[in-house]
């Protein structure tokens, strides 16, 4: 079982508390009325599958409940570190 550091509530809790939430840092067209079919395909169905170092959104479900964001590996399933919504990588 994964632990897993919300940075809000500055604990590491197990996973079963948490929620998966996809790629981090995905940016939403500015006026998607505008942009043509291809390009909100993109934005609704294509994320980045690395094996490696990846961003992903979390949610502290049984906690908190806010969204932060992880680094995780996808081959060892190790999360090097988490940070707050709205932040920069660090």
């Amino acid at each position: 079982m994964l632990l897993i550091h919300c940075p809000y509530c500055d604990m590491a809790r197990p996973e079963l508390e948490f929620a998966h939430g996809g790629e981090a840092h995905v940016a939403r067209p500015e006026h998607p009325a505008q942009v043509d079919d291809e390009t909100w395909a993109q934005y609704l169905y294509f994320r980045k599958n690395p094996k490696g170092e990846h961003t992903e959104r979390w949610r502290h479900v049984h906690g908190c409940g806010r969204f932060f964001n992880a680094v995780r590996d996808t081959a060892t399933d190790r999360i090097s570190f988490t940070y707050r919504s709205g932040e920069p990588r660090p």
